[in-house]
């Protein structure tokens, strides 16, 4: 029968939550990501490929291992968490009683009493009292304020997961961007060495004819000049090589060193289009707007605890134990001790704090559903930019690549007419100028394409899964269900 009579009392007190459940917030989702709307939506989703089977270079694998591990941004959101943890914990403490254990004695001794304080005891020369047992404070929390606290903790524990996975994708990001760019640097550098040592015969055989009477002094001088143009972007290429490994060793959580490399730029995540899937799972997969979503259920938890405190604090003090006393070395005890102490608070006036407490909490609450919306918005503007950002390069590398092509036969056949003696040394350094700087340019467009697909990766919620432990990596392959 007890515990037939605790079921209402449960309910009953599970009922009582004080403020709004929480609700996730309406949002125009489109129904297509803009510049994707030529393919068709399919479930799958460039997003949900796993970034170790993402990225084909080893090399660029094992420096994301170890940023994953290394990484003080990483290890501080991991710290982070360990804090909302503990907060949710000291939170959810306040649902149970607290329970203490403890002792008191007190040894009294009275210099020249004669006072008859009971004819049996005659005078009261000393006294001591002991009593040892436990104490029992607890709050019930009818209204539901510790348990809207609690729950406020818990949202602020996932955003705090979740934040650590945002913290993920980002670096999975960066340390790919970089490697990138630092691939693209090596190769414009091994581009300009190699410029450097044909210049360099070509002038040697200018100098020959000039000696010979059949050039120029001018035509010398000009083929210095694209020795020298050639030349001077090699101190700037190794600088910003240089620099730019220092800048993925301090992602790895290590102090400046070099980085060991894998595949050229042009064998990195080399893919045809692919679909960005449909727009709904986005809210999902983003850890990003997960986390906005949970600071909104926190937020909105502390308005009903909040509210709670316009009701009656309802606690329970009690204690239960041994004691006894000597009086005049005569011993009385030990015996039990048993007492509880219901108390009830009731707010009459507060200044309007209590309202003021839940008109904040309001104002958070919005502040909240603002920045979740924000959110999304921003989560949508930044696929719909990787898609056009990866569609227009790729068709920029495509026609730098020809143009690369017509500037190598152009300076062909500009090397052959001035060796026929048809055209000035003019014309093989304008073609070859245009030529150097279309194979710089070439590269870059390389680059950005690529940078552009890890951009799109990130955007669509990519990069935040748990990688297994080193070992041989699984078959590659991107296709998407």
């Amino acid at each position: 029968m007890k515990r037939v009579a605790l079921v209402p009392l449960a309910l009953f007190l599970a009922g009582c939550l004080v403020g709004p459940d929480y609700r996730r917030p309406e949002y125009p989702v489109p129904t297509s990501f803009r510049g994707d709307e030529i393919s068709p939506a399919t479930p799958g989703s460039f997003g949900d490929v796993d970034w170790w089977r993402f990225f084909e270079d080893e090399r660029l694998v094992e420096l994301i291992r170890t940023a994953l591990s290394e990484n003080y941004d990483l290890r501080i959101a991991v710290a982070r968490i360990i804090d909302a943890r503990a907060q949710f914990v000291s939170a959810r403490s306040f649902l149970f009683p607290t329970i203490g254990a403890g002792a008191t004695a007190s040894y009294t001794r009275f210099i020249g009493s004669s006072g008859q304080f009971d004819p049996q005891l005659n005078t009261l020369s000393n006294l001591f009292e002991g009593q040892g047992g436990f104490d029992l404070n607890y709050e019930i929390d009818f209204w539901g304020r510790i348990r809207r606290t609690a729950e406020s903790a818990r949202g602020q524990l996932f955003a705090s997961e979740w934040a650590r996975q945002t913290v993920v994708s980002t670096l999975v990001s960066d340390v790919a961007r970089t490697y990138f760019e630092l691939r693209a640097l090596d190769e414009q550098l091994e581009i300009s060495q190699q410029t450097l040592a044909s210049r360099a015969g070509s002038l040697r055989l200018v100098q020959l004819r000039q000696q010979g009477g059949v050039a120029s002094l001018l035509d010398v001088r000009q083929a210095e000049v694209l020795v020298e143009n050639a030349a001077e972007t090699i101190p700037i290429l190794q600088r910003q090589i240089e620099q730019k490994e220092n800048e993925i060793s301090i992602i790895l959580g290590r102090n400046p060193a070099p980085v060991e490399r894998g595949r050229p730029l042009e064998q990195q995540i080399a893919l045809p289009p692919v679909p960005p899937g449909l727009t709904s799972p986005l809210l999902e997969r983003r850890p990003d707007i997960r986390q906005v979503e949970q600071d909104l259920v926190s937020a909105n938890a502390q308005i009903g605890s909040a509210k709670a405190l316009f009701f009656p604090q309802v606690t329970l003090t009690g204690f239960g134990g041994v004691g006894g006393n000597v009086f005049n070395n005569a011993a009385f005890g030990p015996f039990g001790i048993l007492g509880i102490s219901p108390s009830v608070t009731v707010p009459l006036f507060t200044a309007g704090r209590v309202q003021a407490g839940v008109d904040s909490a309001e104002a958070r609450t919005q502040v909240a559903v603002f920045r979740y919306q924000q959110t999304i918005q921003q989560a949508f503007r930044e696929v719909a930019d990787s898609l056009v950002g990866y569609e227009k390069n790729r068709q920029f590398r495509i026609q730098k690549e020809y143009l690369v092509v017509t500037l190598r036969d152009a300076v062909r056949l500009a090397r052959l007419r001035y060796q026929g003696g048809v055209s000035s040394y003019l014309e093989v350094l304008d073609t070859e100028t245009r030529l150097f700087d279309a194979e710089l340019t070439r590269v870059l467009a390389s680059l950005n394409e690529r940078v552009a697909v890890v951009q799109l990766y990130k955007a669509l919620g990519g990069g935040w899964q748990s990688a297994p432990s080193a070992g041989p990596r699984p078959p590659i392959s991107l296709k998407v269900p």
